[in-house]
């Protein structure tokens, strides 16, 4: 897996409480019991920790764990 994976099951793990069992790529934040305002929450966490640009009008409950590490990942390569 990548850093950006790896960084972001601490994140859900140590941050929001998420078993990291249960953090897998195709799990949603509606799979993981994430609410609305714990992904944009996340997104802002993403955002200052990677220096990205993170939409927030992208933070949904049914974006994935991978799509999400994707996104970052594209965004880093930009930079």
């Amino acid at each position: 897996m990548s850093a950006v994976h790896d960084h972001l099951v601490t994140t859900l793990t140590g941050k929001f409480g998420v078993p990291a069992g249960t953090v897998r790529p195709e799990a949603s934040y509606d799979d993981l019991g994430l609410d609305s305002l714990a992904v944009v929450e996340l997104f802002m966490t993403l955002q200052e920790e990677w220096e990205v640009p993170l939409d927030d009008s992208d933070a949904a409950g049914t974006l994935t764990v991978r799509e999400t590490v994707d996104l970052v990942e594209q965004l880093k390569a930009r930079s």
